[in-house]
């Protein structure tokens, strides 16, 4: 098959592919959609970047098309799992985009924005639905949702999705489903628990395999730099006040590392975004979207960017921590090159992580090459960057809340509330909360709060979702949706963004935005 028109796909999506200018599949659509468009089971392992969401798109959109059967109240048609916010967002962008001249409706739902919304856009039923595994356990328990029409389940990203702690979750989501249905699974590896998991829920499937997670981009030049831990800020803003880096994705362990970096790029007058676990929807999709638009050039990402986003133009990839996890080093050094255009991976290497680094080469069966410091580079000594480092943890602004005068402590850290000494209303603590009331921080669906730190470097911190059985691998291996309420379970004391929460201090809901349709940017190549 060299051409989409050799498929004998639906004039509808032929004509959207085409408007699109997509002509030629790739390998992986070339195996997928002729027995996907059957009917058939299917296996497919490819990792990201080969166009794995139109392999799936396609033949989905082409089957609904030949039926004229209505979506169920309350229930959808096709069910697409995602493992994060992000690639979610933009698998129903894909739909939305192939599907433009089709009258088939399709939704999107994650954490971290209102339910209710999404609750209206399921209550007269939707052909496609895209979900994360929390949130979609969240609208059923709510009768929100029901899973008996299903006739198609699509699993994207499988291996993530059980890296992130959903088994236990995909296991309840299969049991609700009817036991007559196509099931379409995609992962970058097959590991013993995919497979597993393969086997136990699809039927007499097709086996699609091609290009295995160990195999980095041919086009991506890659190289790694050693530095100590606090000459890689000063190296970073050396290397890119070069002019000829034009869009460039920088990768982090951790999420206070990311907002690190973003400080050191500020004060020295470069202009940098992060996209973390932290930040609210509107926040990452702003981050996204300004970097796609190349208003931002600069984009500080921990692992939830590695997978499943496709941003055209990233000339360059920065791995200021290499990943303790070496598949993580493929899909990230994966964003450059794309599309049959050249790349560079430069990756920062300090003393603790030459393990990592070995770990990378003994997975991708190649040595990266060692580079020197750039010239007229000059590396700061280690006690320079301690002092530094002590400069950083000194800042005046450092927890500052928004609205308190630079150099103003906040309340409640020995300063005496205003008010102190008087006595408190009858019927009220000091402070103002009601005897017997419950505090107000973190209530309420979209109360979002989370640990603070990020472990030890290299080690991944859990995250829980909801309930014990449920944890998530942290950020190591990308952000995924929370099973349980909305995205994050609320410590009592804690804030949206994990700071301590304070009486008077209104907590802010995290989301906004619509939660009934889908939110991202639209796919420019069907290439996953």
């Amino acid at each position: 098959m060299t051409q989409f028109t050799d498929f004998g796909l639906a004039q509808p999506v032929l004509r959207a592919l085409d408007e699109a200018g997509y002509q030629s599949p790739t390998p992986i659509q070339a195996q997928a959609i002729p027995p996907a468009m059957q009917g058939r089971d299917l296996c497919g392992i490819a990792q990201t970047g080969t166009g794995k969401t139109a392999a799936f798109a396609l033949p989905i959109l082409h089957r609904l098309s030949l039926s004229d059967r209505r979506a169920p109240r309350r229930g959808c048609r096709v069910l697409v799992l995602s493992p994060t916010r992000e690639l979610a967002n933009q698998i129903a962008e894909s739909f939305s985009d192939y599907g433009r001249h089709l009258p088939y409706t399709n939704t999107v739902v994650f954490g971290g924005v209102t339910i209710g919304r999404q609750e209206r856009a399921l209550a007269p039923g939707v052909d496609i639905l895209v979900a994360t595994p929390g949130r979609l356990i969240d609208l059923v328990d709510r009768r929100s949702l029901t899973l008996e029409g299903v006739e198609i389940l699509v699993l994207d990203e499988a291996d993530q999705m059980l890296d992130l702690g959903f088994i236990h979750a995909l296991k309840r989501i299969v049991r609700m489903l009817p036991a007559k249905r196509q099931s379409l699974f995609f992962s970058a590896t097959m590991p013993k628990n995919i497979a597993g998991l393969a086997e136990q829920y699809l039927t007499d499937p097709v086996q699609v395999a091609v290009t295995p997670v160990a195999t980095t981009a041919e086009r991506v030049e890659q190289q790694v730099i050693f530095a100590h831990t606090g000459a890689k800020q000063a190296l970073l803003a050396h290397i890119l006040r070069d002019p000829k880096i034009d869009r460039v994705l920088v990768f982090t362990r951790t999420k206070h590392g990311a907002d690190r970096v973003v400080r050191g790029l500020d004060k020295a007058g470069i202009a940098g975004a992060a996209i973390h676990g932290n930040k609210s929807q509107p926040q990452r999709e702003r981050a996204l979207a300004a970097f796609r638009d190349g208003s931002c050039r600069v984009l500080v990402a921990t692992d939830i960017a590695a997978r499943g986003i496709d941003v055209e133009g990233v000339s360059h990839v920065v791995n200021f921590d290499l990943p303790n996890v070496p598949e993580s080093y493929v899909h990230r050094i994966g964003r450059t090159a794309r599309a049959g255009a050249d790349g560079l991976a430069i990756s920062f290497c300090n003393d603790e992580e030459k393990a990592y680094l070995r770990d990378i080469e003994r997975l991708t069966r190649q040595k990266v090459p060692v580079a020197g410091f750039p010239e007229g580079f000059v590396p700061p000594t280690r006690q320079e960057a301690a002092d530094i480092a002590a400069a950083e943890e000194r800042r005046p602004d450092r927890g500052q809340r928004p609205g308190q005068r630079q150099g103003q402590r906040p309340q409640g850290h020995g300063q005496r509330p205003q008010g102190q000494g008087q006595r408190p209303h009858q019927g009220q603590r000091p402070g103002g909360r009601p005897f017997g009331g419950r505090p107000q921080e973190g209530r309420g669906p979209d109360a979002r709060g989370e640990r603070r730190g990020e472990g030890r470097p290299g080690q991944a911190r859990p995250e829980h979702h909801g309930r014990p059985e449920h944890q998530a691998r942290a950020e190591n291996h990308g952000r995924a949706e929370h099973h349980g309420r909305a995205e994050h379970h609320a410590r009592p004391d804690r804030g949206p963004e994990g700071r301590p929460q304070r009486p008077g201090n209104r907590p802010r809901q995290a989301g906004g935005g619509e939660g009934g349709r889908a939110i991202g940017w639209l796919e420019r190549s069907p290439r996953s």
